[in-house]
C-alpha cells in the first residue's frame, strides 16, 4: 500500500484491510472483487492484484510463509528487490541491505554522490557500500533505521541536519549544500490527453465495463471510455468501443460540463456523453450499478468523481437519475464514499 502512496493516506486503509483479511490464508481465499472493494480509493490497483496473487502462491507453494530464500521471494508477483530485501532482513535477520528512495538520499548526502536511484551505476555503488556497512547482528534494525532517517530527518528539501546522527561524517552537510544531493531524476513530460466517457442509464442504474482504456485500471469498473489526442478522436474511439461492448446504440450526445483528472503522467480533459442503447443491444461486457452501489463497488476515483458530478450538477440534467435511484442530493452527499 505504501508504494506511491503516503503513510497518512494508507493507515486507515491498512487497518480496515486487516480487519477483513486478518491473515494470509483469508486473503488468498477471498475473491479478488472483495479485495478490490477494500482497496478502492488507494489507486494503483495492480498492487492489489499482485498482493492477492502473491498470497495465493505463498499459501499454495510455501506453506503459508513468506519464503526465506531470496530468489524464491523474487518469484512472487509484485515482489521486487526492495520488498524481498526488506522482508528477509527484518523477518529472517538476513544481512541484506535495502535501497529505496529514502536510503538512496542518505547515502548520496553522506558521501556527496551525484546521480539518482534509478541510475544503474548509482544503485550498484550504493548497494556495495551498504553491504559493507550493514549490521550482521541486527540487519533489520539497520535497514529500518536508514529508511526512517531518510523519511524523517534527511528530507528532500529541508533536511534537519541539526539532529542527524550522521552529521559528523556527512560530506554534503560539510559542503554547505546538502539539498544538492542526490541529483534530481529527470521528470517524464506530462502528456495532455482527451477522454470521452459514456453515460448509459437504464432505469435507476448506470452501465460500467472493466478497465478504463489503454490498459489502465483493468481490474476496476469504469464508465465506458476512450482516449484520444483530440476530443474528436476520443469520441470516435468511444463509438467503436461501444459498438464492441454493447452491440448497438441509437445516439451519443455530449453533456454539459467537463472535468480534469490526472493519472500518472497524463493530464486528462474529460468530456461526458449521454448514450442510448438499442432495445436489442446484447451488452455482453456491461455491468449495471446503482448510485448506492458506488460506496462499496470496486470503481476508480475518476468514476466516483463523475458519479458525484452527474448526480449533483444541474447542467447535466440528471435529476431524473436521482429520482430513479430514490436519492436526494443531500442523501448522495451522505452516501459519498
Amino acid at each position: 500500500m505504501l508504494q506511491q502512496t503516503q503513510i497518512a493516506t494508507v493507515i486507515p486503509y491498512y487497518q480496515r484491510f486487516l480487519r477483513v483479511f486478518p491473515d494470509i490464508a483469508r486473503l488468498a481465499a477471498a475473491p479478488f472483487e472483495k479485495i478490490a472493494e477494500r482497496w478502492s480509493g488507494l489507486g494503483y490497483y495492480r498492487r492489489a492484484r499482485h498482493l492477492h496473487l502473491a498470497a495465493q502462491r505463498i499459501v499454495g507453494e510455501f506453506g503459508g510463509k513468506f519464503p526465506s530464500d531470496y530468489r524464491k521471494a523474487l518469484t512472487l508477483p509484485g515482489v521486487g528487490h526492495y520488498t524481498a530485501r526488506a522482508v528477509l532482513s527484518i523477518a529472517y535477520n538476513q544481512p541484506i541491505p535495502v535501497l529505496d528512495g529514502n536510503v538512496a538520499r542518505v547515502m548520496a548526502r553522506l558521501y556527496a554522490w551525484k546521480g539518482y536511484l534509478q541510475q544503474s551505476i548509482f544503485r550498484r555503488r550504493a548497494e556495495r557500500k551498504l553491504q559493507a556497512l550493514i549490521s550482521r547482528n541486527n540487519p533489520g534494525a539497520f535497514n529500518q533505521a536508514m529508511m526512517e532517517l531518510g523519511q524523517t530527518v534527511c528530507l528532500p528539501r529541508n533536511p534537519d541536519c541539526g539532529i542527524c546522527p550522521l552529521r559528523p561524517w556527512c560530506r554534503a552537510f560539510h559542503s554547505g549544500k546538502p539539498h544538492h544531493y542526490p541529483t534530481p531524476k529527470p521528470r517524464r513530460p506530462v502528456e495532455s490527453r482527451h477522454l470521452a466517457i459514456a453515460i448509459i442509464q437504464k432505469e435507476h442504474k448506470l452501465a460500467f465495463i472493466r478497465g478504463l482504456d489503454e490498459g489502465l485500471m483493468s481490474d476496476l469498473w469504469n464508465f465506458p471510455a476512450a482516449f484520444g489526442e483530440s476530443k474528436r478522436q476520443a469520441v470516435q474511439r468511444l463509438r467503436a468501443k461501444l459498438a464492441h461492448a454493447t452491440g448497438k446504440f441509437s445516439c451519443i450526445e455530449e453533456m454539459p460540463g467537463a472535468l480534469r483528472h490526472n493519472i500518472t503522467f497524463r493530464a486528462i480533459q474529460v468530456t461526458l456523453h449521454r448514450v442510448e442503447l438499442g432495445n436489442d443491444s446484447p451488452q455482453k461486457e456491461v455491468r449495471w450499478f446503482s448510485i448506492e452501489d458506488m460506496a462499496h463497488a470496486p470503481v476508480s476515483q475518476l468514476t466516483r468523481k463523475i458519479v458525484k458530478m452527474i448526480a449533483t450538477d444541474p447542467r447535466t440534467s440528471t435529476s431524473r437519475l436521482n429520482r430513479c435511484a430514490g436519492l436526494s442530493t443531500r442523501e448522495l452527499e451522505l452516501r459519498k464514499p
